[in-house]
């Protein structure tokens, strides 16, 4: 039987002005100026300061702006191009995100599907890898974006993007990853017998009980060691490959510009790429002129006019916005790792995670992650990705804070210095730790082993 009742919801729904602001807080220096080249083009109302100052034109008419056609705008990129030699800038390698968003604007999507693809390229860690289940990505879209989806949708938008370059990104786990670039190699017997092996025999192999896999399989010891030759050819962490290719580079200017003048912290961005906004004075007297017509037939023209003020007015707001977000963020980081900046040394980095600056600023966690995505700091003693400066931390005995970096030198240096012919146990390596002033567990030492991509002590006895 069928019931009627009332149910009071509450939802968080973002305008699409709001989503648009959002996006502008994580666009870098160089695609933000290329945004606002193309908001110039496209909306006549909003016009670029010459010198600081509005041009008068003089007497125009309304059907001179009123037109289908596109008349010339003054470029952005043009404008830009004076005063950038006094800044330099860096040369980086492409990143992992935006090699994926390149190969993404080649597979003819629409636009709703084009945002949830952009977001789980988004949501990829360093190595490639999507660490989080795709119920939870629907539910973080549904809330950020007001988009519904589910998690098959994601499931078939994650399997477009595994078939991106580097071979095996967008993997879920290790074994998934891997067998994601055997299927993409050429299918000789090595390669079909390699995937059988991850596909069911994945546990043995981690654990290099390559007698039991020969026994289930049934196969000889050649073909078991033509298979583990194809495994082991494989890259268990594909993001890093972007890192290696020297022939991708793009150059960045840095949105940030430190200086020490007296002591002092002097934080400025640099406005070489980002030209002065204003709306239109010609506009503005056209909806007053056009207004006091009070024709009929102009109430299209007003409509027009309206709306092209507006939107003039929220795009010069949402900048201001992004300029004082960006400069409450970056101030706080300034404030968090002082000494770092004061003597570039990286041993005096603060472990500080996203949760410290958005406490400072007030700000939302997601903002900060946003405002420091593709962002650069030049100081004196270099030009540094935001991102580089958040670190974890661990308390040694004596209650002091140290960087996860620190710790990970520290395990360096023991694994670097141990007997080759007997390398350490995870065990020792903790035991060691702690005689340092660390009480770490095992499975943490191999956490840490794993990101710095040291084997276990088993493969590098038998590796050396």
């Amino acid at each position: 039987m069928l019931k009627q009742g009332l149910q009071q919801t509450l939802q968080q729904k973002l305008s699409p002005k709001q989503v648009q602001v959002i996006r502008m807080l994580q666009m870098p220096t160089l695609q933000l100026e290329q945004y606002i080249e193309k908001e110039l083009e496209e909306n006549p109302a909003l016009e670029e300061s010459c010198d600081g100052t509005n041009e008068d034109n003089g007497n125009v008419s309304i059907e001179e702006y009123v037109t289908h056609e596109s008349s010339p705008r003054y470029s952005a990129y043009q404008s830009s191009s004076v005063g950038m030699t006094d800044f330099p800038t860096l040369s980086v390698k492409e990143s992992l995100n935006e090699q994926l968003e390149r190969q993404l604007g080649y597979a003819n999507l629409d636009e709703r599907r084009n945002t949830l693809a952009l977001f789980l390229v988004q949501s990829l860690d360093g190595d490639g890898y999507l660490r989080r289940d795709l119920s939870s990505l629907a539910d973080d879209i549904a809330f950020r974006w007001n988009i519904e989806t589910n998690a098959k949708e994601l499931e078939e938008l994650l399997r477009l993007i595994q078939g991106f370059e580097p071979s095996g990104v967008g993997a879920r786990n290790l074994c998934e990853c891997l067998l994601i670039q055997l299927n993409n190699k050429v299918q000789t017997p090595a390669v079909q017998t390699a995937i059988q092996l991850l596909e069911h025999h994945f546990e043995n192999f981690v654990r290099q009980y390559f007698d039991k896999i020969k026994s289930r399989m049934r196969i000889s010891d050649e073909a078991c060691k033509a298979a583990i030759a194809e495994i082991k050819r494989l890259n268990p962490k594909p993001g890093a490959v972007v890192d290696s290719a020297e022939d991708r580079s793009m150059h960045v200017m840095p949105d940030f510009l430190l200086e020490i003048r007296n002591g002092e912290f002097s934080i400025t961005m640099p406005r070489y790429s980002l030209p002065s906004l204003h709306v239109s004075n010609h506009y503005r007297q056209l909806l007053q002129t056009t207004e006091k017509l009070k024709n009929k037939q102009d109430r299209d023209t007003i409509v027009f006019l309206r709306q092209k003020i507006e939107s003039a007015k929220w795009f010069i707001d949402a900048l201001q916005q992004r300029k004082d977000t960006l400069m409450q963020t970056m101030q706080a980081i300034l404030d968090y790792q002082h000494d770092f900046f004061m003597e570039g040394d990286e041993s005096l980095l603060r472990p500080m995670a996203l949760k410290h600056i958005a406490a400072t600023t007030g700000l939302d966690i997601s903002t900060i992650s946003r405002v420091v995505t593709s962002k650069y700091i030049q100081t004196h003693f270099g030009i540094f990705a935001l991102k580089s400066f958040f670190t974890e931390g661990a308390v040694n005995e004596s209650g002091e804070e140290v960087s996860i970096r620190n710790i990970k030198k520290v395990l360096m240096t023991f694994i670097e210095e141990e007997d080759k012919n007997n390398p350490y146990s995870d065990e020792e390596l903790a035991e060691m730790m702690q005689k340092e002033g660390f009480s770490f567990a095992r499975r943490t030492i191999a956490k840490y082993r794993e990101q710095l991509n040291i084997p276990t002590s088993r493969v590098r006895k038998q590796t050396r």
